[in-house]
């Protein structure tokens, strides 16, 4: 039992190991495999400040210039709309859910990569109508679940037909708690004053460093320094670089569980000397020598380790696959983690096993068997 207990600690601080490894590596590859899905060539213009630290705005005709780039194979703009929208015209202005109204052209949905979860999207015809498509929190917010042409909401101080429901969008978060309307209906029913407060851009893979280094001023002629350029991608990459830093905090606490397995490999194995004295002093009296004693005590501890180490890659493993397929992402295990986990058990195992193996050759057969 005491071997078992040594054994099972070593397989914690393993499983440990290789559960974070194998999550942070799953997630990454679920990230990969969205961002590979979405796209990486996706860049949004915004607004910057003036000279008097004041939020500038973009020109109208700001998505036009930037569709004149060769390389750019999109465009699509969306701006705020000073209205707020409610489940009905009975809630207090205050109550608002913090969500934004924004008006969108007709290609914004492709641009940013979105889908439709219920309903349409905005077509030639509904963008000049009282009609809306709720982002996916907006939907959550209101209560809206579906779009069937029968629920409206009450947005501007006036009724407005939900047409559609969008899924989440991770590329542009900032849609999924907005209620989007029409450019023309913005301006027909809400005064809303045309400039664009992001433009959404898709280049050819090969040129989006280029497009983004003159974005700024194709948007802007005559003041390139008043508008704000950001790459959506990059704050994913940012997320992943703060993953890392909890796999590697994580990583530490795996680390205190196989110290603490090895103390308890070393525990069993000088327990193990202390039981077994007249073992050691009879084969020492038939003719075993010093070094196949140390042999034998050293080769129990490493077997010990080793089938710990084993068991908590297999452990490890499974928890990761669980994990993963809990959460609908890919599984994966790095082969370095494992072979890494085995191979830090097999030295934790020598270290622990060294001193009660020199102890056990050290004893003399008369005062073993004694």
């Amino acid at each position: 039992m005491r071997a078992f207990l040594s054994a099972l600690g070593i397989a914690i601080g393993i499983a440990a190991m290789i559960s974070v490894v194998g999550i942070s590596a799953s997630s990454r590859a679920e990230l990969d495999r969205q961002l590979a899905a979405l796209g990486t060539n996706l860049l949004t213009v915004g607004p910057g400040n003036d000279f008097r630290g004041e939020q500038a705005d973009l020109p109208k005709e700001a998505a036009s210039m930037i569709r004149r780039i060769s390389t750019v194979t999109a465009v699509a703009e969306s701006g705020n709309v000073s209205a707020k929208v409610y489940r009905n015209d009975r809630i207090p202005g205050a109550e608002s859910g913090g969500i934004s109204v924004r008006a969108a052209s007709l290609g914004l949905l492709d641009t940013v990569g979105g889908t439709v979860r219920s309903g349409a999207w905005l077509n030639a015809a509904t963008s000049q109508h009282p009609a809306v498509v709720l982002g996916a929190k907006t939907a959550q917010r209101l209560g809206i679940t579906s779009a069937d042409g029968e629920k409206q909401v009450w947005l501007g101080d006036q009724w407005f037909t939900v047409i559609g429901v969008l899924s989440p969008i991770p590329l542009a978060p900032e849609l999924d708690t907005s209620a989007l309307i029409g450019w023309d209906a913005a301006a027909s029913y809400l005064e809303f004053d045309g400039y664009p407060t992001t433009v959404y851009t898709r280049t050819l893979d090969n040129a989006v460093d280029a497009v983004r280094a003159i974005l700024a001023a194709t948007a802007n002629p005559e003041s390139p320094n008043e508008v704000r350029v950001s790459r959506p991608s990059d704050a994913l990459a940012a997320r992943q670089a703060t993953d890392k830093t909890f796999t590697g905090l994580l990583l530490g606490l795996g680390g205190v569980a196989l110290l603490v397995g090895g103390v308890g490999v070393a525990n069993t194995m000088v327990i193990s000397v202390l039981e077994r004295r007249s073992e050691i002093g009879l084969r020492r009296s038939l003719g075993a020598t010093r070094g196949q004693i140390r042999w034998q005590f050293l080769t129990e501890s490493l077997l010990l380790a080793f089938l710990g180490g084993l068991g908590g890659v297999l452990l490890g493993g499974m928890v990761t696959t669980g994990y993963a397929l809990y959460q609908t992402w890919p599984s994966v295990v790095p082969a370095w983690a494992m072979l890494g986990g085995v191979g830090a058990t097999v030295v934790i195992g020598a270290i622990a096993g060294l001193y009660p193996a020199m102890r056990a050759a050290r004893l003399s057969p008369t005062e073993a068997l004694q």
